[in-house]
């Protein structure tokens, strides 16, 4: 038996959530919806897009689910915005969770995330509602990712690390066992976080430097 499926959402992600659960044969997807101003076509992904407006009355919540296709914008407050209004329309929320990755945590995932390929999550790790772990992640044992949390890829999650709601954690980020990074952080691409991180903090890894020699004058390559 299927499950119908209603995705908000008209960009890249929503695509790629269209390609994702459609991969997996208990989900049904019948259509896209986004606020009015941002209804630019009436189909996509060869879909009905319906106003979020009028999307209960044609795609009412007690027979079908939503999945919030959003990235971390305004440090995700869009992407939890529209997931609490969905919510308070009744509906229920779905979780896409990849078969090709290793869970190991007796399913303590919340609703509306987006758990891509090649992520391990260690056993007794919890994760939070709507957060997205994007492609091969690691998430260390005993640690919880917070509501709203936007995960990017290839990064390492020590065991024990409590992150907060709404941060944002960029390409091979690491960080390392027992700390906390609190609410609303950004830890960009390739950072190594080794202590806490107070709220609100921006934390930056080192861009590599153009070398001085240039191409034609490198030896060995």
């Amino acid at each position: 038996m299927t499950t119908k499926l209603v995705i908000f959402g008209t960009g890249d992600i929503a695509q790629l959530a269209h390609y994702y659960f459609s991969t997996q044969p208990e989900w049904e997807i019948v259509a896209f919806t986004v606020d009015a101003a941002y209804v630019t076509d009436e189909t996509f992904c060869s879909l009905p897009v319906v106003p979020f407006d009028d999307v209960t009355r044609v795609y009412p919540p007690d027979t079908h689910q939503m999945f919030i296709a959003l990235s971390y914008s305004k440090l995700n407050a869009l992407r939890r915005d529209k997931y609490i209004a969905a919510k308070e329309l009744g509906y229920s929320m779905a979780s896409f969770i990849s078969p090709k990755a290793t869970i190991l945590n007796g399913g303590a995932i919340g609703d509306n995330c987006f758990i891509l390929e090649d992520n391990t999550v260690q056993p007794f790790a919890r994760i939070g509602n709507n957060v997205t772990l994007w492609s091969g992640n690691h998430i260390g044992h005993h640690s919880v990712i917070g509501d709203h949390t936007f995960i990017a890829s290839h990064v390492v999650i020590s065991g024990g690390v409590e992150v907060g709601e709404r941060c944002f954690i960029g390409v091979n980020a690491t960080l390392r066992d027992h700390i906390k990074v609190e609410n609303l952080c950004v830890i960009g691409a390739g950072a190594l976080l080794l202590a806490d991180a107070a709220a609100e903090g921006v934390y930056l890894g080192s861009a590599t430097e153009r070398s001085r020699v240039p191409s034609t004058r490198l030896r060995k390559i």
